[in-house]
């Protein structure tokens, strides 16, 4: 019985086998959490990298859009006079080839000569360069496209207003430009009193953001003169075209536009042709709007072809080159290699037709 007791109470203080993880097991659990932390991580750095390129697209995308907004209504309504539908009968109105006027100064002359009272030419433009002579607001881009609208506003004026801004009144038969809005014509119970709505468009190297270019509007104010506005960060280029009707807005295929051509000899010709004036019943425009900051990483390497930037013509990376104002886009051709050179930011090309309401009438 003792020897029993004995052999009980050995058993009972000898060690057992231990609970737990060998190295080896430990090791490899370690390295599986590691590997499950680095997918995590890389699932996070790329759902965030994902994210930010969607935001970008999506601001991008947004800017565009709040441009063409601003753009589109003011392109329509060019060539809209009020009651009467000729600017011929409108008094005041100047052509290129006048003096300079008085009427309306200083704002008259301030972006060129007669520059506001060319009704003759309720859209107007110029190719790859800003030949106004109103200063931009920091430094134009030099081939970029300009366009300038003129029209009357969509709201009347109450004939008791003070006079100051360039006003259109007009009947159904005729119309004058002036500022003083008390005289008889003006006054006349069969007369309606507008504003006159005069908007010079273009692209600036920079913007509200320093370093960053937009679209900007010289826009006639109350002045009358012309004040400088910020439309839309992030714009680098502006090109337009100009939809022309040769058949002058006669016969069956009037109001349609038989070809697109940029601003410049051939389009005046047109327009000013003394048998058979064409007219512009359509503008095509195109903005290349980029983002506001560039991306580490990344590298835009598309061609953008577009307006009268044509590869037929070669390729640059370079908007600011006079030289190169016909060649197309392709901002990885760039020699600035630094963080915030054109080749590290994101863009994007819209384009739209719009036509003009007004133009068989004018």
């Amino acid at each position: 019985m003792k020897s029993q007791l004995l052999r009980n109470d050995r058993s009972a203080s000898a060690p057992g086998r231990a609970a737990g993880l060998t190295l080896v097991e430990l090791l490899v659990a370690m390295t599986i959490g590691l590997v499950l932390m680095i997918g995590a991580t890389q699932v996070y750095v790329d759902s965030s990298k994902s994210y930010a390129v969607n935001e970008t697209t999506a601001r991008l995308q947004e800017n565009a859009r709040y441009a063409m907004s601003v753009l589109e209504p003011d392109m329509r309504m060019s060539g809209y006079w009020g009651l009467t539908n000729v600017s011929d009968g409108i008094g005041g109105k100047a052509l290129p080839t006048d003096a300079q006027l008085t009427l309306g100064a200083p704002a008259a002359s301030k972006c060129g000569v007669n520059f506001p009272l060319l009704l003759g030419f309720p859209v107007q433009g110029t190719n790859d360069s800003y030949a106004a002579t109103c200063a931009a607001s920091t430094a134009a881009m030099p081939n970029a496209d300009t366009i300038t609208v003129r029209r009357a506003s969509a709201i009347t004026v109450p004939p008791a207003t003070a006079s100051g801004p360039l006003r259109i009144c007009s009947t159904r038969t005729s119309g004058v430009l002036v500022t003083d809005i008390t005289g008889a014509f003006c006054q006349d119970v069969n007369a309606k009193i507008y504003d006159l709505i005069v908007n010079l468009y273009y692209v600036d190297q920079s913007s509200s953001q320093a370093g960053v270019p937009s679209l900007r509007r010289k826009a006639l104010n109350a002045g009358p003169d012309f004040q400088d506005d910020e439309i839309v960060p992030g714009v680098e280029d502006l090109q337009v075209q100009y939809g022309v009707d040769l058949t002058g807005g006669t016969g069956a295929a009037s109001g349609a536009a038989t070809e697109y051509l940029d601003a410049g000899a051939a389009l005046t010709n047109l327009l000013t042709s003394a048998t058979a004036p064409a007219q512009i019943v359509a503008v095509r425009i195109w903005l290349l709007v980029r983002t506001d900051s560039p991306e580490s990483g990344f590298v835009d390497d598309r061609i953008y072809e577009y307006g009268d930037r044509l590869t037929r013509n070669g390729t640059t990376g370079d908007l600011t080159n006079v030289a190169d104002n016909a060649k197309a886009y392709q901002p990885s051709l760039s020699t600035d290699n630094s963080f915030t050179g054109v080749k590290h930011f994101r863009r994007l090309l819209v384009s739209k037709t719009m036509q003009i309401r007004n133009a068989l009438a004018n």
